[in-house]
């Protein structure tokens, strides 16, 4: 049975999150150094994001990354070549599938915040960073319920906030590649990289097309989905993918998932009898900060021996590219090989 994670960060986790040498991928970071451009060029810009305007007259050059059990925001930043205008990042997944990218991340500055109790910044801690921009998964990174600095507490000492896409109501179900592309291309705006940007996006959109085309006609295996070792409820199986950007991803390697219909929300709460009783062709296991991922999805497939999955021996071990974030197309890729390899 999957360990209890803190509830906290299971819930955000809820509500968010191949290789890389295939031609067009969008994973790499930008060469350039210098992220944005002069320090007025482009500007005022303005976005109107979950129903609060916020407006930019030059590029943040302080900005904070709350947690939200996510690598969303910092994986952008760092793919647009902005990872000097960070000041605080909270966010990390431990490994990724473009490379060097963990310890980017791994590498950026903290800035010395000690975690509240919901395992991000607290409000005093937040303020004291003195951030001109603040990046939050989620809502929940803003609500002041949760001992964090409300989007207006922050306006009042001059920072910009920002919800990323399908976060503002805290509902990520109805997420997206679509809302990666939309994360890079408002990022790009607000530090005017705009070219930058659409460059990441156009190289994405054709590298998924392209492995699209291979698998399109082929049967759609059944897959199962979930984070290795994670406890999101009370049954042995709660960390089950039902919805989300995940199941964009499947639809686009040439599967589909094999829980879909489990919940209306993101993620299934499932008993072992009910996971047994499903056909399952092949396996994808996240690893969220989970090291031994790998051992995990063995695991799973000597336990459910009457899966076509344990049978094959299929399955697939991703991290970030299954989130939303810049490097989706390297789970379709990574996914369809699995599923499909004569075609690929």
């Amino acid at each position: 049975m999957p360990k209890t994670r803190p509830l906290a960060v299971a819930l955000a986790g809820a509500l968010c999150l191949a290789t890389a040498a295939c031609g067009g991928s969008s994973s790499g970071t930008e060469d350039e150094s210098s992220a944005a451009a002069g320090p007025h060029k482009g500007y005022p810009v303005t976005l109107d994001n979950c129903g609060v305007k916020q407006r930019f007259t030059e590029a943040p050059k302080r900005v904070v990354v709350m947690n939200g059990a996510s690598v969303a925001e910092v994986s952008t930043l760092l793919a647009l070549g902005l990872g000097d205008r960070i000041v605080a990042n909270q966010q990390t997944y431990g490994s990724s599938e473009v490379p060097g990218r963990a310890a980017e991340i791994k590498e950026l500055p903290t800035g010395g915040v000690k975690q509240n109790d919901a395992f991000d910044i607290p409000r005093e801690a937040m303020l004291g960073l003195r951030p001109d921009l603040v990046l939050s998964t989620t809502a929940y990174g803003f609500e002041a319920k949760n001992g964090f600095a409300t989007r207006d507490q922050l306006a009042d000492v001059g920072a910009r906030s920002y919800i990323s896409p399908q976060g503002c109501d805290q509902d990520t179900s109805k997420m997206t590649v679509a809302d990666s592309y939309r994360l890079l291309r408002d990022m790009g705006k607000v530090f005017q990289v705009e070219d930058r940007a659409e460059k990441l996006v156009k190289a994405s959109e054709k590298h998924i097309a392209e492995i699209s085309g291979k698998v399109d006609g082929e049967k759609k295996p059944e897959v199962m989905v979930l984070f290795s070792n994670m406890a999101m409820g009370g049954n042995d199986f709660s960390s089950v993918v039902a919805k989300g950007i995940y199941n964009d991803i499947l639809a686009k390697a040439g599967g589909s998932n094999a829980f879909a219909s489990a919940s209306k929300s993101s993620f299934a709460d499932l008993s072992k009898e009910k996971v047994a009783a499903a056909d399952v062709d092949a396996l994808v296991v996240i690893g969220y900060n989970d090291p031994h991922a790998d051992t995990y999805a063995k695991k799973l497939l000597k336990e459910f021996p009457q899966w076509q999955a344990a049978k094959d021996k299929k399955y697939a071990v991703l991290s970030d590219s299954m989130y939303l974030g810049p490097s989706n197309d390297l789970a379709v890729e990574r996914i369809a090989r699995m599923l499909h390899p004569d075609a690929l």
